[in-house]
């Protein structure tokens, strides 16, 4: 038995220095690239018309808020769902993890990533939006699987997609986030794990029982109180250390150019290594390329493409440009990451402890009780979304009663190699879904030039808002 464990390991290893390495990231960049160039920069030229039609649109439009039709749900518990799965564990321990990593110019290559991720995000879910259908409740289903096979017409790469989302669903999603849930309460609080466990399972079952519906009930209350809280503390770090905060901007930039050899070595590893962990750490934040949150946006009650990606757009922004960064700042202008013997989350507890005491790691812990949680019923949609696409209504009831069960064996074991698969599957959701964003680009660029010539210039010409109702998908991309 062990041996096949060691063998496993070693395989997936390999695998995910694949997924996770240079390559893909390199891929991930250049896709974001691509479509920034074929929109024109949207992200730059449209950016303050994408905070008054998504965040700032909250205060002064109810229907953004609120859906008409009780099928759906709003364009903002759509976004709450969808950062509830990215807004995570990424943003506190992962930040960290890259400046003990890549140093503090890690920060730096992780906003260009958010930069370029803000059109692949834009791209993912405008596909989402056109290739959507409504399922046998009435319900609006859409993501990656369906863009792939009616877009591509490659239901096979559509399957691989939902399998690797499946999997990762349950490590990452659930095993990973409950795990550091049940570990945080006991090293704080002195919580037996197995009662984290009972109760985490508890709200859980109650809440993702009840459907989508119960759910962005749930997240479009939890996620804004739960980012506040977080957001108020970082700045009350950054603020009582704001003498250092010029110098850690500073050291992030001239950190992410760093020409020197590192301990003899080739000249420019510096740079290459705080690109790699930048990157990294701003994909497994963000998810941008992923295609996870499409599952959700995709359920929106909108009917512009343009309209919904524009929150996708305002998501990488708020995920890693804000919190990322609030992170990343209160770890630099302490010298949190200066500190030897610190690693991951007690880079960050360290931070908040120089201005709040002990009580500075209860508020890291309590940060990743609810970001965990949050991430936990988040990825909750996303495996039931494809758990349709792959057996139906049945399979995907049979998806949330394993869920539950895998929320409790998460809380009381810890098995390195469930994390280090669940890791690999999360990258490997990556390939179909860039595949099918690559290919479709020019309809992406067809759809988003559409809405400027009619919203924009005011031309009369017609919409292109959807697949089914158009028919008019093989002359748009032939064009």
């Amino acid at each position: 038995m062990q041996e096949l464990i060691a063998k496993i390991e070693e395989i997936n290893a390999a695998v995910n220095n694949v997924v996770w390495g240079i390559p893909m990231l390199v891929l991930l960049l250049a896709v974001g690239v691509y479509l920034t160039v074929g929109t024109g920069f949207f992200q730059i030229t449209k950016f303050g018309y994408a905070m008054k039609n998504t965040i700032l649109a909250v205060f002064r439009d109810k229907s953004v808020v609120r859906s008409s039709d009780h099928k759906a749900i709003s364009q903002f518990q759509a976004l709450a769902t969808a950062l509830a799965a990215t807004v995570g564990t990424g943003n506190i321990v992962g930040v960290a993890t890259a400046i003990a990593a890549g140093g503090p110019g890690a920060i730096f290559w992780m906003w260009v990533s958010a930069f370029f991720g803000m059109m692949t995000k834009y791209a993912e879910i405008v596909l989402g939006i056109y290739f959507r259908h409504k399922n046998e409740e009435g319900e609006w289903v859409g993501g990656p699987m369906y863009y792939i096979e009616k877009g591509l017409h490659q239901k096979w790469l559509s399957i691989l997609f939902c399998v690797f989302c499946l999997f990762a669903s349950f490590g990452i999603g659930s095993i990973a986030q409950v795990n550091g849930i049940s570990t945080a309460m006991q090293s704080s609080f002195h919580v037996p794990e197995f009662v984290t466990g009972i109760i985490v399972c508890a709200l859980t079952a109650v809440i993702i029982i009840g459907g989508m519906k119960r759910i962005v009930t749930v997240t479009e209350k939890f996620v804004p109180v739960m980012a506040l809280l977080y957001i108020v503390s970082a700045l009350a770090v950054i603020v009582a250390n704001y003498r250092n905060i010029l110098p850690a901007l500073s050291e992030i930039f001239t950190g992410a150019f760093q020409l020197r050899s590192v301990s003899g070595g080739v000249m420019g590893y510096a740079i290459a290594r705080a690109m790699r962990y930048g990157f990294a750490r701003g994909v497994f934040s963000n998810e941008a390329g992923l295609g996870s949150s499409v599952l959700v946006h995709s359920s929106a009650d909108v009917k512009e493409p343009v309209l919904q990606g524009l929150w996708g757009i305002f998501e990488v922004f708020f995920d890693t440009i804000v919190i990322c960064t609030l992170t990343a700042l209160a770890v630099l202008t302490t010298g949190a990451h200066t500190v030897s013997g610190l690693e991951g989350v007690n880079i960050t507890m360290y931070a908040f402890e120089n201005v709040f005491g002990r009580f500075g790691s209860y508020i890291v812990s309590v940060g990743l009780v609810l970001f965990a949680f949050s991430t936990l019923l988040g990825w909750s949609v996303y495996g039931c979304r494809v758990a349709e696409y792959l057996g139906g209504k049945r399979f995907k009831t049979v998806y949330k009663f394993i869920f539950l069960v895998v929320v409790f064996i998460g809380s009381v074991s810890s098995v390195q190699l469930v994390w280090d698969l669940s890791d690999t599957f999360n990258g490997l959701m990556a390939l179909p879904n860039l595949i099918g964003v690559l290919f479709l680009s020019p309809l992406v660029f067809k759809i988003t030039n559409n809405y400027k010539r009619r919203v924009w210039k005011h031309e009369n010409i017609s919409p292109l808002l959807s697949y089914h109702q158009n028919d008019k998908f093989k002359t748009v991309y032939r064009r």
